[in-house]
C-alpha cells in the first residue's frame, strides 16, 4: 500500500478535528488568482465601474445559489456564513472604496478589489480573539470570487472526488468545505492556512472528518495521488509513509476506531472516578450543527454556546426575534440537558450597526465582552430579552464573559432582572429560574473568587484568556508563545483558589477552555475538583476514559507532587511521564 518510490515526508500542523485517516491526496487548487494591474484612461473609468457592478451582481447570484444548496444539506448556520459574504458584496466599506479607487486612482477593478481587501484584512489582523481573527479569510474568499468573475474564470467548479480522498488545499472557503464534506468521499482535510476556529475546522468537526490545518506549505509539498496519513488530534501528516510508519498509523487508526466504538458504547456511562467523584462532560459549540456529534459522544449538555457568530459580518445587530429563535433551537435540541449560553463576547469594532469606533491601542484589554455590553445597554437588553424568552424552552444557564469585579456582575444581573420585570409585565412566558454565572478569565476575578462566588450561581473558567492574562502574553505572538503554560504554578494556584471559593460557596465550577479537553490534564482537573469540563465532541472519549480509570485520591497525590516542583517545564514533564505510565496503551 505504501508508495515506496516517492519520498517520505513528515509535516506538522494544527490538529483541528480529531480522528485518524489514510487516503490518497486530492489537491484542490484554489490558490488566489493572479491579479492584473492596469492604469485606466479617463474614458475607461465608467465602463470599468460597470464591469465591477456586473461582477458584484454575478458574485451575489452565485452566493445566493450556493446558500440555497447548503441550507438544505448543511443547515442554516453554514448558509449564514454565505449570507455574510453576500452582505460584504454590498458593504459600502468594500464597494464604495473599490469604486473610489477606480475613479480617483484610475486603476482596474481587479487591482482595486485587492487593495481594499488587503486594507480590510489588516483590520482583522489586529483583533486579539483567535476566532474573530480567522474571519479575515472571509474577506479573501469574497475578493477572490469577485476577481475571478471580473476575469471571466470558472467559479464554484464542481469536483469529482475519488473515494477516500484526503483533500489538500492552500485554504478552503466555507462553500468549498461544506460542498466537499457533503460528497461523502472525504477521508480528511489538510490545508496550509486555518486553525481550530476556521470554517473548515468547524465543518470537519460537525462531520467528524479528521483535519490538520495550518500546515504551512503542505499543498506545495504534497502531490496528487500521494498516500497521506493524518492524525487530526496531534496535527501530524505523513506523506508516502514507509511500510513501518503505515503499519503504525493503521494501528493508531484501529485504536482510534476502537476508542470511538467504546465511546459510543460508553456514551451513557458517567464520567466518574473509581472512588466516586462525578464530573459532567459537556460541549463547546458555535453552530447547532455540532450538536449531533456532541450527543453521539456522550455530551451531557452544552458548557459554552458562543453567541458572537450571529453578530459578525452584517450591517445591523440581530434582532431580538432572530436571537430568540437561535437560542430556542439549541435549547429544544438538547431536550432538557443544561445549556450554558454566553452573552456577547465582542469588542465594539466588530459589533454591527454602531458606526465607527475609535481604534483601541490594546483591544484585548479594552472595551469588549461585558464591558462593551454595559456601555451599550440597549444592545445588551435585546440579547437578555431574547435569552429570557427562550428560557421556557429548555434548561438554560446564562454566563457573563470577562467579569473582572463585583460591580460588573451586579450591573449585569440588574439589567437581566430589569428585562425580566419588563417582559413579565407584558405577560411574556418566562423560565422559572435561570442560573447566572460568570467566566473566570482574569487574574482579578481569580483573586476575588470568594467574593464573586457569593453572588454568582456558577463559575466557568476560561483558561485560554486566564493563562494569557496571568502570564501577560499573547499566545499568537511567536516571540512569547512559549510562555503559554497551562501547568505554570501560578495557573494551578489560581485554579485551586477558584475551585476552593466555589466549594465554600456551594456553587458548581466548570472549565470551558482548551485545557478542559486535553486528556493529559484530566487527572489534574480531577484532583482540583472541577464539577464540569466543556470540550469538543472528539475530545470527550479520551477524557472520560482517563477519569473512569482513575481515583481522585491518586490524582490529588499526583497534583501535590507536581505542585511541589517549581518551573512549568518540570511540572509538565512530570505530569506527562506519569500519564504515559498510566495510560500509554490508550494512545
Amino acid at each position: 500500500m505504501s508508495s515506496q518510490a516517492s519520498p517520505t515526508l513528515s509535516l506538522k500542523g494544527i490538529g483541528a478535528s480529531p480522528g485518524v485517516a489514510v487516503g490518497h491526496a486530492y489537491i484542490l487548487d484554489r490558490k488566489r488568482v493572479r491579479t492584473p494591474k492596469l492604469r485606466l484612461a479617463e474614458a475607461e473609468v465608467d465602463p470599468e465601474r460597470m464591469r465591477m457592478k456586473t461582477a458584484l451582481d454575478l458574485s451575489d447570484q452565485q452566493l445566493s445559489d450556493l446558500k440555497e444548496q447548503i441550507s438544505h444539506s448543511e443547515g442554516p448556520e453554514h448558509a449564514l456564513i454565505l449570507e455574510a459574504h453576500r452582505l460584504m458584496l454590498h458593504d459600502p466599506m468594500f464597494v464604495d472604496e473599490v469604486n473610489r479607487l477606480i475613479v480617483e486612482d484610475r486603476i482596474n477593478a481587479e487591482w482595486a478589489v485587492r487593495r481594499v481587501a488587503r486594507k480590510l484584512k489588516h483590520l482583522f489582523d489586529n483583533i486579539p480573539d483567535e476566532y474573530f481573527r480567522e474571519r479575515r479569510s472571509d474577506v479573501e474568499y469574497v475578493a477572490d470570487r469577485v476577481v475571478r468573475n471580473l476575469l471571466g474564470q470558472v467559479v464554484d467548479e464542481e469536483v469529482a472526488l475519488p473515494e477516500n480522498a484526503v483533500v489538500v488545499a492552500h485554504d478552503l472557503s466555507p462553500a468549498d468545505a461544506a460542498l466537499l464534506a457533503r460528497s461523502g468521499q472525504v477521508a480528511g482535510f489538510v490545508t496550509d492556512l486555518g486553525g481550530q476556529t476556521s470554517h473548515t475546522a468547524i465543518v470537519a468537526r460537525a462531520r467528524s472528518i479528521p483535519a490538520v490545518l495550518g500546515a504551512g506549505r503542505a499543498s506545495e509539498q504534497i502531490s496528487p495521488g500521494d498516500l497521506v496519513a493524518i492524525d487530526g488530534q496531534r496535527g501530524v501528516i505523513l506523506v508516502n509513509p514507509t511500510e513501518a510508519q503505515l503499519a503504525r498509523f493503521h494501528e493508531t487508526m484501529r485504536r482510534y476506531q476502537e476508542s470511538e466504538a467504546r465511546a459510543l458504547a460508553a456514551k451513557d456511562l458517567p464520567a466518574q472516578s473509581t472512588d466516586g467523584f462525578r464530573i459532567r462532560l459537556v460541549g463547546n459549540i458555535e453552530f447547532p450543527e455540532e450538536l449531533p456529534a456532541l450527543l453521539s459522544h456522550g455530551a451531557e449538555g452544552i458548557g459554552l454556546y458562543r453567541t458572537e457568530f450571529m453578530f459578525l459580518d452584517r450591517k445591523e445587530a440581530p434582532s431580538e426575534e432572530e436571537q430568540y429563535r437561535a437560542y430556542r433551537q439549541v435549547l429544544e435540541a438538547m431536550e432538557g440537558r443544561p445549556v450554558t449560553i454566553r452573552t456577547l463576547d465582542l469588542g465594539g469594532d466588530k459589533v454591527p450597526g454602531k458606526g465607527k469606533h475609535e481604534k483601541e491601542p490594546n483591544p484585548a484589554m479594552g472595551l469588549r465582552a461585558i464591558r462593551y455590553c454595559l456601555a451599550n445597554r440597549e444592545l445588551f437588553r435585546v440579547q437578555l430579552r431574547a435569552l429570557l424568552r427562550a428560557s421556557v424552552h429548555g434548561n438554560m444557564r446564562v454566563m457573563f464573559p470577562l467579569i473582572s469585579g463585583m460591580s460588573e456582575l451586579r450591573e449585569a444581573r440588574s439589567e437581566l432582572e430589569a428585562c425580566r420585570t419588563e417582559l413579565g409585565r407584558a405577560g411574556v412566558p418566562l423560565g422559572k429560574r435561570i442560573p447566572i454565572g460568570i467566566m473566570v478569565e482574569t487574574p482579578s476575578a481569580a483573586l476575588i473568587a470568594d467574593r464573586l462566588a457569593q453572588e454568582a450561581d456558577f463559575f466557568s473558567v476560561g483558561t485560554n484568556d486566564l493563562i494569557q492574562y496571568s502570564m501577560a502574553i499573547d499566545r499568537q505572538n511567536r516571540d512569547v508563545a512559549y510562555l503559554y503554560k497551562p501547568l505554570h504554578l501560578s495557573v494551578l494556584r489560581s485554579l485551586r483558589n477558584i475551585v476552593a471559593a466555589a466549594r465554600d460557596a456551594r456553587i458548581p465550577v466548570a472549565m470551558c477552555g482548551e485545557m478542559a479537553g486535553d486528556s493529559v490534564y484530566a487527572l489534574v482537573l480531577l484532583a482540583l475538583g472541577f464539577d464540569e469540563l466543556s470540550m469538543t465532541a472528539g475530545q470527550i472519549p479520551s477524557v472520560k476514559s482517563v477519569l473512569r480509570q482513575s481515583s481522585r485520591a491518586e490524582a490529588q497525590k499526583l497534583l501535590d507532587e507536581a505542585m511541589a516542583l517549581t518551573t512549568a517545564e518540570e511540572i509538565e514533564r512530570f505530569i506527562r511521564i506519569e500519564m504515559d505510565k498510566r495510560f500509554a496503551s490508550e494512545e
